[in-house]
C-alpha cells in the first residue's frame, strides 16, 4: 500500500522560508511525477509546483521564483522549498503521486496535507 506524508509546514511571518516534505513509502514500480496542491481562496484545487521523470518542472504563475520542488535521488522524498512567503501562500499544501504500482497498475495517490500561515 502506498502511503504520503507531508511535514513541515508552520506559522510563518511574511518574508519567511519553509521546506515542507513529502515522504513517500510503499512498494512501486516507478514514479511517472509528483506535484504540491494548494486550495485557492474559491476553495479550488491549485496547483503549486510539479516535477516529471523526464525532468520537466512547472510552477504555478504565483510562486515562481520563490519556491522550488526537488525529490531525492529515489523519489522517495519530495521537498517543497518556500522562500519570501506572502500572506496568500496561506494555505494548506498537499502532496500528490502519479505512479506505477507495484502490481503494474498506474494511479495517484494523495496525501493528508500540511497548513502553512503566513502572518506577523
Amino acid at each position: 500500500q502506498v502511503h504520503l506524508k507531508e511535514s513541515g509546514g508552520d506559522l510563518v511571518q511574511p518574508g519567511g522560508s519553509l521546506r515542507l516534505s513529502c515522504v513517500r513509502s510503499g512498494r512501486i514500480r516507478s514514479v511517472n511525477n509528483m506535484g504540491w496542491y494548494r486550495h485557492g481562496p474559491g476553495g479550488e484545487r491549485v496547483l503549486v509546483a510539479s516535477i516529471h521523470s523526464d525532468g520537466t518542472i512547472r510552477y504555478a504563475d504565483s510562486v515562481k521564483g520563490r519556491f522550488t520542488i526537488s525529490w531525492d535521488t529515489d523519489k522517495k522524498v519530495m521537498y517543497l522549498q518556500m522562500n519570501n512567503l506572502k500572506p496568500e501562500d496561506t494555505a494548506s499544501y498537499y502532496c500528490n503521486a502519479d505512479l506505477v504500482t507495484f502490481q503494474g497498475s498506474r494511479r495517484t495517490y494523495g496525501g493528508q496535507g500540511t497548513q502553512v500561515t503566513v502572518s506577523s
